[in-house]
């Protein structure tokens, strides 16, 4: 029963926040539940009020944490011992294990690819949050890179291009990614594709570092597409 009441309550992070309340839950306390969410593990009373309202003075902060608390429905945060504990399903959760699993090696489902085709909270821009978008872009375009070179070896190229397209949407400067990707392309027999997600490579590598791609990778599409892959 207590696991199928904490399943109701879910919080979404990633694309755009959305919590699946009864009821609606006000700005304040929305802001706290992602901070919370995001987080994953226990954060003290301290560290929430410092971290969300940092240009305040502490005795502030703390009577704008209490508010936000007040904003919350009752049971979605465990307060116990000085700490903040969200107890609610997470998005973010589920799409790092999803990534996890691509960098072990395994292949991904539709589901977790398009998980892992969000950037967390993309609209925000907070201080606090910085850190994890990055770090979880950068988990996110490694496991789908990971995955898309999985699942190309195992023939199954529909999926491995899905990961893959999604790890150069995220990083479009990512040569291993595009590599990975036109290899899945190729697999596919798909040579007019892979020819596109160079020249897209090429000309992003021009336009803001001046290099152009790595010339492995020029000489083994080369050999696959009877086209001047440089030409534009």
């Amino acid at each position: 029963m207590t696991s199928f009441v904490r399943a109701r309550r879910r919080i979404a992070v990633l694309g755009c926040l959305t919590v699946h309340a009864e009821a609606p839950i006000p700005q304040p306390g929305r802001r706290l539940l992602a901070f919370l969410a995001v987080h994953e593990t226990p954060v003290t009373r301290g560290q929430a009020a410092g971290r969300l309202w940092p240009d305040l003075p502490e005795a502030q902060a703390r009577t704008n944490l209490r508010r936000a608390l007040w904003h919350v429905p009752e049971r979605w945060i465990i307060a116990m011992d000085g700490e903040l504990i969200l107890d609610a399903t997470v998005d973010l959760t589920a799409a790092r294990a999803a990534a996890a699993r691509g960098l072990r090696g395994s292949e991904l489902g539709l589901r977790e690819i398009l998980a892992l085709s969000n950037d967390l909270l993309p609209s925000w821009d907070e201080e606090w949050l910085r850190g994890f978008q990055e770090s979880f872009r950068i988990l996110r375009v490694q496991g789908l890179e990971a995955a898309c070179r999985t699942m190309a070896a195992e023939r199954q190229y529909r999926y491995a291009v899905l990961a893959g397209s999604a790890a150069v949407e995220a990083d479009p400067l990512c040569e291993s990614a595009v590599s990975a990707l036109i290899d899945a392309h190729l697999g596919q027999g798909n040579r007019h594709a892979a020819m596109l997600c160079y020249r897209n490579l090429a000309r992003a590598l021009e336009h803001e570092l001046g290099v152009g791609p790595d010339p492995q990778l020029a000489a083994r599409i080369a050999e696959r597409v009877p086209h001047d892959v440089t030409a534009p």
